[in-house]
C-alpha cells in the first residue's frame, strides 16, 4: 500500500497502522480511508492496531489545510467523521496505542477504537473549543465513556488529561511504560475474534444510549439470531456438548 502519511503492515492476524505525520490533514484522511478499504475488502486480519510514529500518536488538526482568505470548507470534517465511523464499525477488533501528546482529532480517533493503551507520560486534550471550533463527534461519543459532567469539562474547558486521570475516567484500558507488551496482552484478552459476534456486540453497545428497552430488545434478538446461526457458535455447541 503506497502512502505518505500512513504505514501499513500485517503480522499474522494483526494489522498495524502507523500514522507517519502527527497532524491530521486531508491527505491523511484519504490514506486512512484507503486503509479502511483494504481492511474491509482484502485483509484477513482480525485485529487492527493504530499507533503514531516517533512516540507521538496525533497532535490534532493541521491548520495549514485552511486558508484564512478563503471560505471555510466543512466537507473535510465530514470526510474525517466518515472515516472514523468506518474504523468504529470494522469487522475486526481495534486497539490504539497512545503516546506523547494526543490532541483533538487524535482523541477522536482513539475513542472509535475498542481498546486504548496509554504510556504513563502521554496526555490527552480536546483543545478545539479554545480555538473556536468543535471537537468533532467527540461531542457525541465522549459522554458515553465518562458521563455528561466530565464530558462537559473535557470539551468546554479543554484541560490536559494525564494518563492516570484518563485511566480513572475510563478513557483508556491500560497505562504502562511497556506499551508493546500491554497491547499484546489486551489483544489476547479479546480471545478468539469471532467477527460477527464482535461486530454485533459493539453495535449494540454503541446504540445502547439511543433506544428504549423495547426497541433495543428487538435489535438484540435479531443480532443474537444472526450470531447463533454462525459457525463459531455451532462449533461451541459441539465442544460444550461433549463435556
Amino acid at each position: 500500500m503506497n502512502a505518505e502519511t500512513v504505514r501499513y503492515e500485517e503480522r499474522g492476524e494483526v494489522a498495524h497502522v502507523t500514522l507517519l505525520r502527527d497532524r491530521i490533514d486531508m491527505q491523511l484522511v484519504r490514506e486512512l480511508t484507503a486503509v479502511c478499504n483494504h481492511l474491509e475488502d482484502d485483509s484477513a486480519t482480525k485485529v487492527v492496531v493504530f499507533r503514531g510514529a516517533g512516540g507521538v500518536f496525533c497532535r490534532g488538526i493541521d491548520y495549514a489545510d485552511f486558508k484564512p482568505d478563503q471560505p471555510v470548507d466543512i466537507h473535510g470534517f465530514g470526510k474525517w467523521e466518515k472515516m472514523c465511523v468506518r474504523i468504529e464499525r470494522l469487522r475486526k477488533v481495534t486497539v490504539s496505542v497512545l503516546e506523547g501528546a494526543v490532541v483533538g482529532g487524535g482523541v477522536q480517533l482513539a475513542l472509535v477504537t475498542d481498546a486504548r493503551v496509554m504510556a504513563p507520560d502521554a496526555t490527552l486534550q480536546l483543545d478545539e473549543v479554545h480555538h473556536g471550533f468543535l471537537p468533532g463527534m467527540a461531542t457525541y461519543r465522549l459522554a458515553k465513556y465518562v458521563g455528561l459532567g466530565h464530558a462537559k469539562r473535557l470539551v468546554m474547558r479543554c484541560p490536559v488529561v494525564t494518563a492516570d486521570e484518563a485511566l480513572r475516567l475510563g478513557l483508556v484500558d491500560r497505562v504502562t511504560a511497556d506499551v508493546d507488551a500491554a497491547t499484546d496482552a489486551v489483544i489476547a484478552e479479546f480471545g478468539p475474534t469471532h467477527v460477527v459476534a464482535v461486530t454485533l456486540a459493539r453495535r449494540l453497545l454503541n446504540e445502547s444510549y439511543e433506544f428504549s428497552y423495547e426497541d433495543a430488545i428487538g435489535h438484540f434478538l435479531a443480532a443474537q439470531h444472526r450470531s447463533i446461526s454462525q459457525t463459531a457458535f455451532l462449533e461451541t455447541l459441539r465442544k460444550k456438548g461433549g463435556e
